[in-house]
């Protein structure tokens, strides 16, 4: 029992350091997509026949494209350019990934709100922006909470993709012990209740904030 919990003293000391890693990579490249996302899906539906197509393609093109592959060209080409760093490149690359799903998860949600709320906005003089910005979007966002959760989930699991560029986040580092500790099952068992206890208290955070602000239909 006591070489168990040596093993496991050891295993936490190398990999709670990438915890922090794998989490600040999952918050950029959320907030990135977020962004991204939000704006896709205005333009997708709001754009006119010059944006919308554009932030059609974005999305489909995106999707289709491997998650890595999207590292890759950001981290040899574009940083080529511009001075990114692993991690940077990374976490930009989710997040360009991440924006694609999210316009499709906006996208729907936008699509739910009622289009009599848009007329009744425009009828009493709001300008189309200021309808989208004060009406459309904060019901949409609302409504979009269920399946932004599941989102949260899919980014911070292919978090783990950016070890490829050399980031040390938390599955690198589970490697790493691995190898030095001759206990694989005990490293990556670990790394795994690390990622279920990430996901169950961002769902139960996120579900929380369905709840509350819930909106009738």
């Amino acid at each position: 029992m006591s070489e168990l919990i040596q093993s496991l003293l050891t295993i936490l000391h190398y990999l709670v350091p990438g915890i922090g890693i794998t989490l600040s990579v999952t918050v950029i490249a959320l907030s990135i997509g977020f962004v991204i996302g939000i704006m896709m899906a205005v333009l997708r539906i709001y754009g006119g026949r010059f944006f919308s197509p554009m932030a059609a393609v974005y999305s489909i093109v995106l999707r289709a494209v491997p998650v890595v592959v999207i590292i890759f060209i950001l981290y040899f080409v574009i940083s080529e350019l511009v001075d990114l760093s692993p991690f940077l490149s990374g976490a930009i690359a989710l997040g360009v990934a991440s924006g694609a799903y999210q316009s499709e998860i906006f996208r729907g949600a936008i699509l739910s709100v009622p289009p009599g709320q848009m007329i009744a906005a425009r009828a009493i003089g709001m300008s189309r922006f200021k309808a989208i910005r004060a009406i459309v979007l904060p019901q949409a966002i609302r409504l979009a909470i269920p399946a932004w959760s599941n989102e949260f989930t899919l980014v911070l699991k292919d978090s783990t993709l950016v070890y490829v560029i050399g980031v040390p986040e938390l599955l690198r580092r589970a490697q790493w012990v691995s190898a030095r500790s001759l206990e694989p099952f005990l490293a990556f068992g670990t790394a795994a209740a690390f990622y279920i206890a990430f996901t169950l208290l961002a769902s139960r955070l996120l579900g929380t904030l369905e709840r509350r602000y819930q909106i009738s239909m």
